[in-house]
């Protein structure tokens, strides 16, 4: 009996696009409170282009002898279910991969995942769409849980890259949680930070209660705190020390299937923003990742297996 595969992307040596290869893998059958999901689409993350560099393998955070699989959230299929699931076979859903040191990733024409961290895509979502939700809103609502709700004597909020995916969720969901919220963006990202009813800059100046540093800019987010005040980051591998009595916490983000229903509901409603910039198939994905590279793009690029 001939084994079935699928295709995958992966890195062996890890060294930017040109290391990403697209193999065939056997295909494995879900366990207990597991799913095997088709993928149907999945997006390009920052994240995904720091592992196909080596980053991660130069922090020691990926221990893999073969390969490492690329890609960390997902849309698509259920094609089969294990023991304990509740999840039909052809039920849709959307979902995210944790933990950089895995042979697997979402790049992939399927993937295996416990059931527990998927969430179904409610009708009316496009799965291209639905496949941008996953990580970056999670981080964003994890970012939150570590600021909690503004405390009455200090709202005022700065969330970097608030016109990223990260940073444009967090700006609708802070003033859900008190904050006064203005967002740090270039220019011509202005119409979109204030659509999310949150004020605008280009050029903060120190003092701020808050910083959720969705935009990654370390030190010099971290000195636009006021004494005493809270820092979060995106960067748990190159957490900054605490200094002036601000509280320092990075996000370290996971999958959450029941906080993810919630966010896929909301992305079906308008509510939170969701922007895919292209579609391209698995054998492009190099390209996309050059692209991405080049910085300025609105929106996420999506893989289509």
């Amino acid at each position: 009996m001939a084994v079935r595969t699928f295709r995958t992307a992966i890195v062996r040596t890890p060294a930017g696009p040109d290391s990403i290869e697209i193999i065939e893998v056997p295909v494995v059958d879900p366990g207990p409170g597991e799913v095997r999901v088709k993928i149907a689409a999945a997006a390009v993350n920052p994240v995904d282009l720091g592992v196909a560099a080596g980053v991660f393998h130069g922090l020691g955070l990926v221990h893999q002898p073969n390969w490492t699989g690329l890609g960390w959230e997902f849309a698509g299929t259920v094609e089969a279910a294990g023991a304990g699931t509740d999840l039909a076979v052809g039920t849709r859903v959307a979902g995210q991969v944790a933990g950089f040191d895995r042979d697997y990733g979402t790049y992939a024409e399927q993937v295996v995942v416990a059931a527990a961290d998927v969430a179904v895509v409610p009708d009316g979502l496009d799965l291209t769409v639905a496949s941008t939700v996953p990580l970056n809103g999670l981080t964003a609502a994890q970012i939150l849980d570590l600021l909690g709700d503004a405390p009455r004597d200090g709202r005022r909020l700065l969330v970097t890259g608030a016109a990223g995916a990260v940073g444009g969720y967090l700006a609708v969901l802070a003033q859900e949680r008190g904050w006064e919220v203005t967002g740090l963006a270039r220019a011509h990202d202005e119409a979109f930070v204030r659509g999310l009813g949150a004020g605008f800059t280009t050029d903060a100046a120190p003092g701020w209660d808050a910083v959720a540093d969705a935009g990654a800019l370390q030190e010099t987010a971290l000195a636009l705190v006021r004494d005493g005040g809270r820092f979060v980051g995106v960067q748990p591998s190159s957490q900054l020390p605490a200094e002036r009595g601000v509280a320092v916490t990075a996000v370290v983000a996971h999958p959450d299937g029941a906080r993810l229903a919630d966010l896929l509901a909301r992305t079906a409603s308008g509510q939170l923003p969701a922007r895919v910039h292209a579609v391209v198939p698995l054998d492009q994905v190099a390209d996309a990742h050059r692209a991405v590279a080049k910085g300025g793009v609105r929106g996420r690029y999506v893989i289509q297996p």
